[in-house]
């Protein structure tokens, strides 16, 4: 049978027209990644925050068939300067950051740089932070109860530690203190690590945080008081939260993988993809168990919504604790 000149050009106009086929999401797969992703830990090396991200980037890099995810820790102002670094980045998916509760926020606190909805595209939510209360072995209390007595009983001199002015482990303490009715001397740090060598090494009595202090509980160093999250904790059934020990303070703190806004949504997919991979990786899910951060998955969509009600949400604490900034 002869190919009529018509039937030619219709099977040329095809093959010219075949590359226009391929879909964004093959397309940003055929590209993506071609060069090492720099993914942002906005906190210290060595703490809970920072095991999670680096576990978090190896997984991501075996889940993106063997990219390079490298690690870079940029610590301090609240754990927000990986957001801050957003508004310089490039949208093209090589440069991605955790982000913390608190980038909702501060921004209410104080003036930044950034907007947490507008500034960021949101990629996928993994895990979330269980925060508590530990104490030396020889503070001059046992329970939580005790602190609450002893620190009425010395108003002001409760030295404890936390993450930074405006983080969750500061204003749960601070509301739970508010509400049991005692007041406190709040020493801020730059992340989990730098709060562990200052109650290890004996310089406040307690801190609050991340459970990054777990170990040394277990080896009696440290006495888990309570924690602050709405159930007890899987590993330690005994130690009570805030809230069933009288005092009515819940706090609880998603946190996921952010990058540029204006990124390519085929590459937001495609991380969006493999970073709901990483949340099922044995590996990752070993590290979660070792800091007692449950797996909570959101997609990109759906912790798009997690943010902007958030952000809301967030203004309505902190005008509630009286910290928003007078006009």
């Amino acid at each position: 049978m002869k190919t009529t000149r018509r039937q030619s050009l219709k099977t040329t106009a095809a093959l010219i027209a075949a590359p226009a086929l391929v879909s964004p999401w093959a397309r940003a797969q055929d590209k993506f990644p071609s060069r090492p992703i720099s993914l942002i830990c906005p906190w210290p090396a060595g703490g809970a925050s920072d095991g999670a991200v680096r576990s978090i980037g190896e997984a991501l890099a075996r889940a993106l068939g063997g990219a390079t995810v490298t690690i870079d820790n940029k610590p301090g102002a609240g754990g927000t300067l990986g957001a801050t670094a957003m508004l310089t980045a490039k949208p093209d998916g090589y440069t991605l950051t955790q982000l913390p509760l608190g980038i909702y926020r501060l921004p209410h606190m104080q003036k930044m740089a950034f907007h947490p909805v507008n500034d960021i595209t949101h990629i996928a939510c993994l895990t979330g932070y269980t925060f508590g209360i530990a104490a030396t072995a020889d503070a001059p209390f046992k329970t939580i109860k005790e602190m609450v007595a002893w620190a009425k009983a010395n108003p002001g001199k409760l030295d404890y530690g936390h993450t930074g002015a405006g983080t969750t482990p500061h204003l749960a303490f601070e509301e739970f203190a508010f509400k049991a009715g005692f007041t406190t001397n709040p020493i801020p740090y730059k992340g989990s690590a730098e709060i562990l060598q200052a109650i290890l090494g004996g310089q406040i009595p307690v801190m609050s945080g991340t459970t990054e202090f777990v170990p040394h509980v277990q080896s009696g160093k440290l006495r888990y008081l309570a924690t602050l999250g709405s159930k007890r904790t899987k590993a330690f059934p005994d130690v009570p939260t805030v809230r069933e020990s009288g005092w009515d303070t819940i706090s609880e703190s998603p946190f996921g993988i952010g990058g540029p806004k204006g990124m390519d949504p085929a590459v937001v997919k495609l991380l969006e993809s493999a970073l709901q991979k990483v949340s099922q990786d044995p590996k990752v899910l070993e590290v979660f168990d070792k800091f007692h951060q449950p797996v909570i998955w959101m997609d990109s969509a759906e912790y798009s919504r997690y943010a902007a009600r958030t952000f809301a949400q967030e203004r309505a604490t902190i005008e509630r604790l009286g910290l928003l900034p007078k006009s």
